[in-house]
């Protein structure tokens, strides 16, 4: 099969690298121009520097506009192959091989649709997560399924190793979904929309702290930012600082939450819903940042007392 790839960042060159492992011809990568963006260079695996190591021609663009159909027209693709493509693709496009458009989409659909499946995943306390080749249709993440990977989420893991354990089912998600399509046969299996969930993009305003949330809720949110994403964040004694490691406490306690007690070895934080009563766990933060980047130990950081709050004014 005559194969064009679309894709950017690490994602994209991985499946740009399975592509080229297989007995298929890679006639184009259709990718991004590489980005200044801090969160994106984070994972800036190139596609064009390995599509020209392969002496695969190269087309760079922000968006899937004219010029693109046209050269992925002269290309004469059999099937496209998408993953982490950050612009809409026109239907003239995606239906335009006889084998239509593979997408790549790192959740198990037809759960966490959207953007950022993956931190997603582990900030609601799913049990499993996994990678899904799909084909391409009008709406977003909702064709028909080829091939699904599951891994289950292991306790304690951050949202960076979960991303990575995502990177590392695509050779094999791609070779079996190559082999589906190359048989002639392939068993698409339609996505329930019911069981449907979409999740939107996520911004800094999604990274703020909510104390009224569970502390195994809270443990779970900090350890699914983890560098490069934007970290946790509250506000203390004016000062915006950022949550990098943090525990469920052992004993409960009550008060208001955000209140911080200096005690199980770091500031164990009031949390949770209803928490005068006095019976939920506290969050333990035992590492944070403050906005000049330094870092500080959890008990010597909150040994004042006082309140972690939404905005400034309030802390």
């Amino acid at each position: 099969m005559r194969i064009v790839s679309f894709g950017f960042q690490t994602w994209g060159q991985r499946t740009l690298a399975a592509l080229i492992a297989s007995s298929h011809d890679v006639v184009l990568a259709v990718t991004h121009p590489a980005s200044d963006d801090a969160y994106k260079g984070s994972w800036a695996d190139s596609v064009e520097d390995l599509a020209r190591a392969n002496d695969i021609p190269v087309h760079l663009t922000e968006r899937a506009d004219a010029e693109t159909i046209d050269i992925v027209k002269r290309a004469e693709p059999d099937l496209i192959v998408v993953n982490s493509w950050y612009t809409w693709m026109p239907k003239e496009l995606y239906d335009l091989p006889p084998h239509g458009t593979l997408n790549l989409h790192d959740s198990l659909l037809p759960k966490f649709t959207g953007f950022s499946p993956v931190l997603w995943a582990l900030i609601s306390g799913a049990e499993e997560f996994g990678l899904t080749v799909h084909r391409m249709d009008e709406q977003l993440d909702t064709g028909d399924i080829l091939v699904q990977k599951r891994l289950p989420i292991p306790p304690g893991i951050t949202g960076t190793e979960l991303v990575y354990a995502g990177m590392d089912l695509i050779p094999g998600a791609v070779e079996e979904a190559l082999a589906a399509v190359e048989s002639g046969e392939p068993q698409w299996r339609p996505q329930d929309k019911a069981a449907r969930t979409y999740f939107h993009k996520r911004s800094e305003r999604d990274s703020l702290v909510d104390w009224t949330d569970t502390a195994e809720d809270l443990e779970r949110f900090v350890r699914a930012l983890s560098e490069p994403y934007p970290r946790a964040y509250s506000f203390y004694r004016g000062e915006k600082i950022e949550i990098l490691a943090a525990a469920i406490s052992t004993a409960r306690y009550g008060g208001t939450a955000g209140r911080v007690i200096v005690q199980e070895g770091g500031g164990a934080v009031v949390c949770g819903p209803d928490p005068k009563r006095g019976n939920n766990y506290a969050l333990v933060v035992n590492r944070i940042r403050t906005a000049d980047g330094t870092e500080h130990e959890g008990a010597d950081f909150f040994r004042r007392g006082g309140y972690l709050c939404d905005t400034p004014q309030l802390s």
